[in-house]
């Protein structure tokens, strides 16, 4: 850091401003030649080049013919003289001519710091020392500060910079230089270093310009179907981690609990029209009659080794039909490998039905990605149910209340308070807390939170002891693809054994992980659950979710 400071010196008093203000403009460039957006400045001199070229031409060529000398001009002809030397010049400068003649020039090339720093300007909220040539940045060479000067002109597309320059840190650092000219803001703290930008390009994120830091905390062991699990939590809510933890003790020491696998099967439905409703029921009835699906299936299948169609279900609103197709998907979440699969039954049915209209590969039947009656009822991906058996003693000695009162408790916040809510799927105290958490540091997508965390949790007195329960019809996880190739993520997977596909029965690492997702749910739900039982919410949450210099007389807790 000290080393890029003394190579690129900043001074931030007002002498230093002053004198950058009045500094001489930077040459004019081709961009600059009019004042209209640079597309129409382009087209405006390619189209004046070529007219020129061709009403020249077409002029000596009549004077040939003519036996006119070529010196003997009219104004027009001097006009479109003058045109072509102009559309020349521009064409020149734009297509690079400009920076090979400025290559040239030691004067221009080699030059010393001070002159580097006063011709690379900075916004006025930017910290100058940092953003132009940060400690986490490779940017020191005079051909990335010319990259970067055309992404800010917009002459290179910020988006094109790993297919132009083959390198997609180096992509990541000019990008982000760039993004700092542009905004006038400063991306210190948004760490750089020590990513593989390489492992995420074409798959997992766009235009990078850093990467963001969550912590990981490890909840358990939780014992489920008898074997202990280690469970990785990204997130960044204090005293989530540590309430889970205490469920897992609680469940761990009262047996453990049990977890049962009732679905697998993710979903895709498109929307396509008919010119009447008959047609459209035609369509239905010929999609869901048994004596088709195996066809169908055979059509469906070629998508992929592992996409295994199970059902078709079908709903129609005036002339349009939403068909919901619902397969096994193996190790993987899913969303590709079925979108495929029904494309191929689309382009099959086109021939059986000419006159559908395709007018979209998702109708929100699906339903990806929204909370819905259909998802809640019908399922998507995993639906699996967990349960323990809490001793009355663990109840009162680990979760410090009694079982009466959170039976009580359930009742009346995770049904009736629900049910008076109008809630769909959120029959539970904070099932999405653990979901997304677990999400996040497994690779899976957040999004899908949404759907994924819909839940009841039913609590009921067994004798003198506790039953929990949390049964959920949504959980959409995989083990391969997407973000759970990416080097953190696959070693929270690595932790829990569920790392990649299981080639010898696939599709049972995702089934484990969506089992593991219960249950750790269900840990969540039996700590919190007995935190508000026993009024200590509030205080936990100042004891391990607030700073101290935070806690005055204004402040509030936000639960």
């Amino acid at each position: 850091m000290e080393d890029l400071r003394r190579r690129f010196p900043i001074k931030n008093n007002d002498e230093e401003t002053s004198s950058v203000a009045v500094a001489s403009s930077p040459p004019r460039k081709a961009s600059d030649a009019l004042p209209l957006p640079l597309y129409l400045t382009n087209t405006f001199f390619l189209a004046l080049f070529f007219a020129t070229v061709y009403f020249l031409l077409s002029r000596w060529r009549e004077k040939i013919r003519n036996s006119t000398p070529l010196h003997v001009v009219d104004l027009s002809e001097i006009s479109a003289l003058f045109g072509f030397v102009a559309s020349f010049i521009y064409l020149l400068g734009f297509f690079g001519i400009d920076l090979i003649f400025r290559s040239s020039s030691d004067d221009d090339v080699w030059v010393n710091d001070d002159d580097l720093r006063r011709k690379v300007p900075c916004g006025q909220s930017l910290d100058c020392s940092v953003v132009h040539h940060s400690p986490d940045s490779d940017l020191v060479s005079v051909e990335d500060e010319e990259i970067v000067k055309s992404v800010v002109q917009g002459t290179i597309p910020s988006y094109s910079l790993e297919t132009k320059l083959g390198d997609c840190k180096r992509a990541a650092v000019i990008r982000r230089e760039a993004v700092q000219r542009i905004t006038g803001k400063s991306l210190t703290g948004l760490p750089l270093e020590g990513f593989d930008y390489d492992s995420i390009l074409g798959q997992c994120c766009e235009m990078p310009v850093g990467y963001v830091q969550i912590p990981v905390g490890i909840a358990g062991p939780l014992l489920l179907d008898g074997v202990e699990y280690s469970v990785p939590m990204a997130t960044t809510e204090g005293c989530l981690v540590a309430s889970t933890n205490r469920g897992c003790k609680a469940i761990h020491l009262s047996g453990g609990a049990n977890s049962v696998l009732m679905k697998d099967a993710m979903t895709r439905a498109p929307v396509v029209k008919f010119p009447s409703i008959m047609r459209a029921a035609a369509a239905m009835f010929y999609l869901e009659d048994p004596a088709n699906f195996e066809r169908l299936s055979l059509i469906f299948n070629k998508s992929s080794r592992f996409a295994r169609l199970q059902k078709i279900t079908c709903t129609i609103a005036g002339r349009n039909l939403y068909p919901r197709f619902a397969c096994g998907t193996g190790d993987a979440m899913g969303m590709n490998m079925v979108s495929k699969g029904v494309q191929n039954v689309l382009d099959f049915i086109k021939t059986e039905f000419p006159d559908m209209d395709v007018v979209g590969i998702s109708g929100n039947y699906c339903s990806d990605k929204k909370a819905s009656g259909a998802n809640w009822i019908l399922g998507r991906g995993k639906h699996v149910v967990c349960e323990a058996f809490i001793k009355a003693e663990i109840v009162e000695k680990v979760l410090k209340t009694s079982v009466e009162a959170l039976v009580e408790l359930n009742m009346l916040k995770n049904l009736t308070g629900s049910a008076m809510a109008g809630s769909l799927g959120g029959f539970n105290a904070h099932a999405s807390n653990i979901v997304s958490a677990v999400f996040i540091a497994t690779g899976q997508d957040p999004a899908q939170n949404v759907e994924s965390s819909h839940c009841i949790t039913l609590i009921q007195a067994e004798g003198n002891d506790l039953h929990i329960s949390v049964s959920m019809p949504c959980i959409e996880v995989g083990t391969v693809g997407g973000g759970t190739q990416l080097a953190s993520q696959s070693a929270c997977l690595n932790l829990l054994g569920m790392k990649g596909s299981n080639n010898e029965e696939p599709g049972s690492n995702a089934q484990q992980l969506a089992r593991i997702v219960a249950g750790t749910v269900l840990a969540g739900e039996l700590s919190l659950m007995s935190a508000i039982a026993a009024g200590q919410l509030v205080k936990s949450h100042m004891k391990y979710n607030r700073s101290s210099r935070d806690i005055g007389p204004s402040s509030q807790v936000n639960r």
